[in-house]
């Protein structure tokens, strides 16, 4: 099941998405073609797969951080509740 993305915003400098995704919702597998930030809006209990393995994480609601351009992965919702971030595409 794919999660629900949403765009908000996108012109000369920046993509603006909503990502909600219900209990086993994921994205698939995609690669970042710019530098990005993350600002949850819930409780992000996520499943991240890569190339290098499988990771768990935790992420509290109302968390931000930064990823470079090029990360490949899978993002799933292994939580039991909806979880749902912002991202900030930084063209």
């Amino acid at each position: 099941m794919s999660c629900t993305a949403t765009k908000l915003i996108e012109d000369e400098r920046v993509i603006v998405t909503r990502f909600d995704f219900e209990p086993g919702a994921e994205t698939g597998w995609h690669r970042h073609g710019h530098d990005y930030v993350i600002t949850t809006l819930t409780r992000c209990m996520m499943r991240l797969e890569t190339a290098d393995g499988v990771q768990e994480t935790d992420v509290p609601a109302g968390t931000a951080y930064r990823k470079s351009e090029g990360v490949e992965h899978n993002v799933i919702n292994r939580g039991s509740e909806t979880m749902s971030f912002i991202e900030i595409e930084l063209k």
